[in-house]
């Protein structure tokens, strides 16, 4: 008998372990050379077939994972061992575990875990529901237990017997690129024009800068007999918002090239509506609020023009904004008269003391990022201080008052456990790395959003996460990076000749609060019901005082949402774990596909 297969997928190569889930809509690129050497690209990218042959016949580079545009993963494999180049953003993440006397990798933690029988692991659990703004702890974390995710930007060695090899290959150092704007820009172009000649596709437009970029950028490089389906979500019976004007500026800037479709959001598809019945992924998705709404707009394009490819600005914060903690870097390296322009805009902008928020900054240029991590597990289970404010390299953390007995210690030992892990990037200023945690973050989490709109045949794309664009963000040098009251100043230059000038000008975002209040008024007892689950029986919540906090958040009352959310956000997928079966491997015969 040979290597177990999940049921239904497919061996790329009659000597190959390396298989493709059936229903998979994700592109894979399979490359032979000599000495007998096979080469796999999981994940769009740019590459060309001719560029795979050439790689896969000599040495391979550092910047394997991110030299073309695309969220991919690299693997190669021979008779000896596997290599593994993972992608420094972690859109395509990469997830091992030990099997039998070797060890199996995929790029499901979910499908792993049906092949060892793994349980959920608590500690993941426990820093999805109270530490999501420090996404450092998630650190080598999979949401299953004894299932790895593999270090991003990386090169993993796997050979049978022996203990993973790992090389950390991607430290982003300043770029001697002046032009960053114009980096950004053909970086973006380069991540947004990928595949829009292969199948018909969308894209959001909801007004902002990000999405207007991504949809500009598609319109400028869509085939001459293709026009962008641009899709505006609104309110019912409200065509006024500042949102929607935006957008309708963002179509008509490009007549014939833009076609600008707007979906109402109707009652039934509510924030929050049906969030019990949203299917298992590797981890709960980011859109498990808006689940109903986001299902009614895929199948709503899928249906309308046959979209398989579906263009989103998400990320697009997260890469463009600069973390406050960027004041603290600019004392760090003395540039003082920068450091204090920018400690008075901040201080303006969020309506602080300036005087607290160069304290703050001087703090934080004085300690390690470890050290700033010990500090924070300290800071566990007390009110955090007044002065501890903005500009740090990590925000305080206060667990709400619903959280459970067991959630302090191991939030506090999950903090201590990457506190004492070496730093693959150790000797990168405190906002570039702040930059980089929540990208990997958001990057990771997409991949859940992505696997529920496969579901529907659609890819779903987010070109601000590629590893190519961030890593032209990150590497700017300290004295070129935006001010932090800035909303998106480099990507405004970059976008500068497409871009409305009144959408050029807009320095906030809309908002759609008001159906998050609505749509927990109207599901309130579904949410209620998501109080005495999972979590509640980990000792993870408290379920009674949980209760009474979603009924406060139902009438409107000022509850701390986000986490809130989250927790729900993780009892939903708990529950689809419980209702889906595990996925299923088969063991065949070496030589024998069962695809």
């Amino acid at each position: 008998m040979g290597t177990p297969l999940p049921l239904g997928a497919t061996r790329l190569h009659p000597q190959s372990t390396v298989w493709r889930d059936g229903m998979s809509v994700t592109q894979l690129h399979v490359a032979e050379g000599g000495p007998p050497r096979r080469l796999f690209v999981l994940g769009l990218s740019g590459a060309r077939p001719a560029e795979l042959k050439a790689l896969v016949a000599g040495p391979l580079p550092a910047d394997l994972a991110w030299r073309w545009p695309g969220a991919y993963a690299v693997v190669t494999e021979t008779e000896q061992e596997t290599l593994i180049f993972t992608d420094p953003a972690a859109a395509q993440p990469v997830y091992l575990t030990r099997f039998g006397s070797g060890w199996a990798w995929s790029s499901s933690a979910r499908l792993l875990a049906g092949l060892t029988r793994a349980p959920v692991d608590a500690r993941r659990l426990v820093t999805a529901v109270f530490t999501p703004m420090v996404p450092a702890l998630v650190a080598g974390r999979s949401y299953f237990s004894e299932v790895e995710q593999l270090p991003p930007g990386a090169r993993i060695r796997l050979a049978p017997g022996a203990a993973p090899q790992i090389t950390n290959l991607w430290l982003p150092q300043p770029s001697p690129d002046r032009d960053l704007a114009g980096r950004l820009r053909s970086e973006l172009e380069k991540a947004v024009g990928l595949g829009l000649g292969d199948a018909p596709f969308s894209t959001d437009l909801s007004g902002g800068l990000d999405s207007s970029s991504v949809t500009l950028l598609a319109a400028r490089q869509a085939p001459d007999d293709v026009c962008v389906h641009a899709v505006t979500v609104h309110p019912e019976g409200d065509e006024s918002g500042a949102d929607l004007r935006f957008a309708r500026l963002v179509a008509d800037s490009m007549p014939g090239r833009i076609e600008h479709h707007l979906l109402t959001a109707q009652r039934e598809h509510l924030p929050y509506t049906g969030i019990t019945q949203v299917p298992a992924a590797d981890e709960p998705a980011p859109s498990t609020m808006a689940w109903a709404g986001l299902l009614r707009q895929l199948e709503w394009m899928a249906e309308r023009f046959d979209t398989r490819l579906h263009l989103t600005g998400d990320g697009g914060d997260s890469v463009c904004a600069q973390p406050p903690v960027h004041i603290a870097d600019l004392a760090r390296h003395r540039q003082i008269r920068a450091a204090l322009d920018q400690a008075a805009g901040w201080a303006r902008l969020r309506h602080l003391p300036l005087l607290d928020i160069l304290r703050q900054a001087v703090i934080s240029a004085r300690i390690s990022r470890a050290d700033a991590l010990s500090a924070l597990a300290e800071q566990i289970g007390q009110d955090p201080s007044p002065a501890a404010g903005t500009i740090r390299w990590f925000p305080a953390v206060q667990l709400p008052a619903w959280a459970g007995v067991e959630a302090l210690p191991l939030v506090r030992g999950e903090i201590e456990r990457v506190a004492a892990a070496p730093d693959p990037l150790i000797g990168l200023d405190a906002g570039p790395r702040a930059v980089i945690d929540e990208v990997r973050e958001v990057a990771r989490t997409a991949q859940a959003d992505a696997a529920l709109a496969e579901d529907i045949g659609i890819q779903l794309r987010n070109p601000f996460l590629d590893a190519s664009v961030v890593n032209s963000v990150v590497r700017a040098p300290i004295e070129a990076r935006p001010p932090v009251y800035a909303y998106k100043p480099r990507l405004v230059r970059a976008m500068g000749d497409l871009l409305p000038s009144a959408l050029a000008a807009r320095n906030t975002k809309g908002s759609f609060n008001a159906d998050f209040y609505t749509g927990r008024r109207e599901n309130l007892d579904d949410l209620l019901g998501l109080a005495d689950g999972f979590l509640a029986a980990l000792g993870l919540v408290e379920p009674q005082a949980l209760r009474r906090v979603l009924k406060q958040a139902a009438m409107g009352m000022p509850v701390p949402m986000g986490i809130l959310d989250r927790m729900l956000a993780v009892e939903a997928w708990l529950l689809s774990l419980d209702r889906e079966p595990d996925p299923q491997w088969v063991a065949v015969q070496e030589g024998v596909d069962r695809g």
